[in-house]
């Protein structure tokens, strides 16, 4: 690697800066491939670390009802943990979020294979995919606030996509106390691009207990059954009348051991919920979670079609964490905006094709405030 490395100091101002303890002094170079870690503080107590490897959230410090803060994310102590830890535990992930199925699609006459990384199926853009991969880091200021602009070039082929797609995603702390991620991606070739953000929450507290005690409100009339392998069927069903219905509040672990089919198919929550839009691209709120005990409150907005709710039930304690905790069953969950699981072998989905005239956006944000 030729890349050197140099400390950058950034001045306080305001209450409000980034600071990282190490940074790329020629981002035309290939990427140093080792973690990083970036730093960003806004003036009303949150702060949130992020590392170039998988572009990955590692801390989020957020203040309870009584203004003392927790980290609400799953994650390690030490960045050298997180190349062989979990990996998905705060990552970019890409080029497809959620499963295809069978790893394999065709985009006209072309016919693709991916890795079969979850049982038949391709998960998360495969072994190789955006969040294992290292990403270039440079912080900036934007609106007054600082962020950090992440750029990864995926090579024509990698993990089995056609087209080199250029990707740039910025993450934002302002101090309305929003996580603002924007994502980019341009391709030189038709492909399918579906990416999102795979944090895993405890509004309590990472690796304090479970978050069955959550309440849950996903603004989302329709949810996506899927079969024994978690693949959709094509089906938007209401969700009235069943245990996917967050339309008003739930505890997570409410209805969770309801005798439901597609309970038991997910082991749990582990489900793409159709967000109730307007109209398409619109940037609207998606879901708000409450923690009673803590106060905290988690809203999520996105301008993609879908969210994935999934309530941590592959979660095992194998994974030992912050603090030397080890992460059990349910102790976390996610909320991951994004176009629909298998959304290139279905037609009838909202498109996740990207042709090289065009550009792919997205924008979600997490909103955090207490009560």
């Amino acid at each position: 690697m030729k890349n050197l490395l140099k400390i950058l100091f950034i001045p306080l101002s305001c209450a409000l800066f980034l600071s990282c303890n190490k940074t790329i002094e020629n981002q035309t170079e290939e990427t140093v491939e080792q973690p990083q870690l970036y730093t960003l503080r806004n003036s009303k107590g949150i702060e949130m670390t992020v590392t170039n490897y998988g572009g990955k959230i590692v801390s989020l410090s957020v203040p309870d009802r009584a203004g003392n803060n927790s980290d609400i994310v799953l994650g390690y102590d030490s960045l050298s943990q997180y190349p062989g830890g979990n990996p998905y535990f705060g990552a970019l992930i890409g080029r497809f979020g959620n499963r295809i199925a069978s790893g394999q699609f065709s985009i006209g006459e072309n016919h693709y294979k991916l890795a079969q990384n979850n049982g038949p199926n391709a998960l998360h853009g495969g072994p190789g995919g955006f969040n294992n991969v290292y990403w270039n880091a440079e912080p900036f200021e934007q609106d007054g606030y600082q962020a950090l602009e992440l750029t990864y070039e995926s090579p024509d082929g990698e993990e089995g996509y056609p087209g080199a797609l250029s990707v740039r995603v910025t993450y934002l702390l302002n101090n309305d106390n929003e996580v603002v991620i924007d994502y980019e991606a341009t391709t030189n070739k038709p492909t399918v691009v579906n990416l999102t953000h795979h944090s895993f929450f405890n509004l309590h507290g990472a690796g304090i207990g479970n978050i069955l005690d959550h309440q849950f409100e996903i603004f989302a009339d329709r949810y996506l059954p899927v079969d024994s392998v978690l693949i959709p069927t094509g089906e938007l069903r209401p969700v009235a009348g069943t245990p996917f219905d967050f339309l008003t509040p739930h505890a997570a672990g409410e209805r969770i051991e309801a005798q439901d089919e597609q309970l038991h198919f997910g082991r749990g929550y582990d489900h793409c919920f159709v967000l109730n839009k307007s109209k398409a691209n619109e940037l609207s709120m998606a879901a708000r979670v409450t923690d009673s005990i803590s106060g905290r409150v988690m809203e999520v907005f996105t301008t993609e079609p879908g969210l994935q709710f999934y309530s941590g039930n592959f979660l095992t304690g194998k994974d030992v964490g912050k603090g030397n905790i080890a992460y059990g069953y349910r102790s976390a969950f996610c909320l991951e905006a994004q176009h629909f699981p298998d959304s290139p072998n279905k037609p009838e989905f909202p498109t996740v094709l990207l042709m090289p005239d065009q550009r792919y956006t997205q924008r979600t944000i997490y909103r955090f405030s207490s009560r």
